[in-house]
């Protein structure tokens, strides 16, 4: 029985009204005595950027959620990796063995908003509230503070806001993110602009250049959305040396001009041109891509937990963030749950302080050691990478290998479910041995 002392409930408060932030005010809710809060500064919640994959990580996960059934996209049932400046064929991938309800769809980013969003009780989102600082209250707590002036009260602090993380830089002011040298142009353009370019619109394709990718995909189910409303997104990235790069880049989702994108893809095939030509006026935004080093510890204070890029500041090196922030909103309620559950019997003298430092160590006991085998895995490729030399078709052979080698369903076939079953299963039986050390679901 989850049950708090005299009655008192807990007071969770979510900044930032992401896939995570969203998430977590979901699962969160639905415990009894949990009083949940989210604050966003928006004005409205919106999505920034086209796109996005879901793949059986995140069915899994929406299923949970109860939000499943409201998103749908592109079936992702061939994938082409292209010469981008020739535009020869390298590789080709077919469907994919999973169940067709867990394969891969390419969708809206709006629409997994709206699916989330259906399922958050009223009264929880507050608009307009840009957090300026968090105050540890010794005795049990926070004070969050926003910058309208006001002031507000919370027992535990949840940071989903993102890879420029007020949370993060107020409970580790000593971490840094900087320019990673990738930006990233994104857009949604109707499919009967560039229907008649060969190769373009039909299927996931990538056009690897000498620096960066142009990327194309259908977002729309063909069954559900008419052919004069179905969009192709398009996603075009440039990479330049960090450490000589003079230029201003702390954009994210700002307008841009089409000369400002068309000027960085001048050597490709003229088909890929022949696309980002056909862009709309003022259709394109602006990403400038941060990163960070891993952090030790996902949580503060025994009273704050970071969740989705706040807690692995990494700008989408594996193209799914958005299940990685829901995992961590579903499991932290799994958390709070069994905490909160099985110390219910316990001593009063079992504050609620003492429970919520069970909560956040429980949360990072699974969720960190995930994080750090992705920072292993990324210090991994880029060390494969940088004793590749010699021509561009050389570096893009490799690069091509590199998308097409797999090795990587612990986390694009993981089962958040299942992790948490495992690591109950764990607890009972100690001797238990996890995978890579971390709690991993096991491959389908």
């Amino acid at each position: 029985m989850f049950q708090l002392l005299n009655n008192d409930n807990l007071q969770v408060a979510i900044i930032g009204g992401g896939p995570g932030g969203l998430a977590s005010a979901i699962a969160l809710s639905a415990l009894p005595n949990v009083e949940v809060t989210l604050y966003e500064k928006a004005r409205e919640l919106r999505e920034i950027g086209a796109g996005l994959n879901i793949g059986y990580n995140s069915w899994r996960v929406l299923e949970l959620l109860g939000a499943r059934h409201e998103v749908n996209g592109h079936l992702i049932d061939e994938v082409q990796q292209r010469n981008g400046i020739d535009g020869a064929l390298l590789k080709k991938r077919g469907p994919s063995a999973l169940p067709v309800k867990y394969q891969s769809r390419r969708v809206r980013r709006t629409r997994l908003q709206r699916a989330l969003l259906n399922q958050v009780p009223a009264g929880i989102i507050h608009l307009r509230k840009e957090l300026t600082s968090i105050e540890d209250v010794p005795k049990g707590g926070a004070n969050l503070k926003f910058s309208d002036g006001t002031v507000a009260f919370t027992d535990l602090v949840v940071g989903g806001d993102g890879i420029r993380s007020v949370v993060r830089q107020t409970a580790f002011p000593d971490h840094n993110i900087k320019f990673t040298g990738t930006t990233i142009w994104r857009t949604l353009v109707s499919r009967s602009l560039i229907s008649y370019i060969p190769d373009v619109p039909t299927c996931t394709s990538w056009w690897h250049g000498t620096a960066g990718h142009v990327y194309f995909s259908p977002v729309d189910d063909p069954s559900e959305t008419d052919e004069k409303d179905q969009l192709i997104e398009i996603s075009a990235r440039f990479l330049v040396d960090p450490e000589t790069d003079n230029a201003k880049r702390w954009s994210w989702g700002v307008p841009t001009t089409n000369e400002n994108v068309e000027s960085h893809f001048t050597s490709y095939d003229p088909r890929v041109r022949e696309a980002l030509s056909k862009v709309p006026k003022d259709n394109w935004k602006e990403f400038s891509a941060f990163a960070g080093p891993r952090l030790n510890e996902l949580h503060a204070w025994n009273k704050l937990v970071l969740i989705g890029d706040a807690s692995h500041p990494l700008t989408g090196a594996f193209g799914s963030g958005a299940a990685f922030a829901m995992e961590d909103g579903w499991i932290l309620a799994r958390s709070i749950e069994y905490v909160f559950s099985t110390s219910a019997n316990e001593t009063s003298t079992f504050l609620k302080t003492d429970r919520l430092k069970k909560v956040v160590e429980i949360f990072d006991e699974i969720r960190s050691p995930y994080y750090a085998r992705m920072y292993e895995h990324l210090d991994n490729m880029k060390a494969r990478f940088a004793g590749i030399s010699g021509t561009f078709e050389s570096r893009l052979q490799a690069r091509v290998s590199a998308f097409s080698e797999g090795g990587l369903d612990w986390i694009y076939q993981n089962d958040i479910e299942r992790v948490w079953k495992d690591w109950l299963e764990n607890k009972s039986n100690p001797t238990a041995i996890q995978e890579g050390g971390s709690f991993v679901s096991p491959s389908l």
